[in-house]
């Protein structure tokens, strides 16, 4: 991450900007083992721990690192979405009705999910049966046009 920002700054950029989630694992130097970040010890209701803080403790990485001067944003629930769309709102309605509908054919154990343009029953095991990534190939367009 550093050596990208100090790329950047070489070529006349004289920002970055960089997004992290809460359960991305900090990895403060290449080769190291990533460790979650946690914001406190205790655990919500469904046994997760609370994650939390690692925007800051990258924050002060890269500063130390790039001896930029380095800020952190926590964005709340409504930043990270911001203001829906027509299209998006349409959707979340389609979503509604068809969960809805699922409810009372007794279609249980299901999400709505979207196929193309067409809203199905998704069983939550094959929704969560495996990890979901990011197609390196879109990272690696990103990568190119934001570099």
């Amino acid at each position: 991450m550093c050596d990208l920002i100090l790329r950047r700054h070489t070529r006349g950029k004289s920002f970055s900007i960089v997004v992290v989630a809460e359960g991305a694992k900090f990895q403060e130097k290449p080769g190291a083992e990533g460790e979650l970040v946690t914001q406190e010890a205790r655990t919500d209701e469904f046994g997760h721990v609370r994650l939390g803080g690692i925007s800051q403790l990258l924050a002060a990485a890269i500063e130390k690192w790039t001896k930029f001067e380095t800020r952190f944003v926590v964005l709340g629930h409504i930043q990270r979405g911001g203001s829906p769309t027509a299209h998006d709102r349409v959707l979340a309605t389609r979503y509604g009705i068809f969960a809805t509908e699922m409810v009372h054919c007794g279609e249980f154990g299901k999400m709505a999910g979207l196929q193309g343009n067409q809203i199905v029953a998704v069983p939550l095991a094959e929704a969560t049966a495996k990890e979901k990534t990011v197609d390196m190939g879109l990272y690696a367009v990103a990568e190119e046009f934001f570099g």
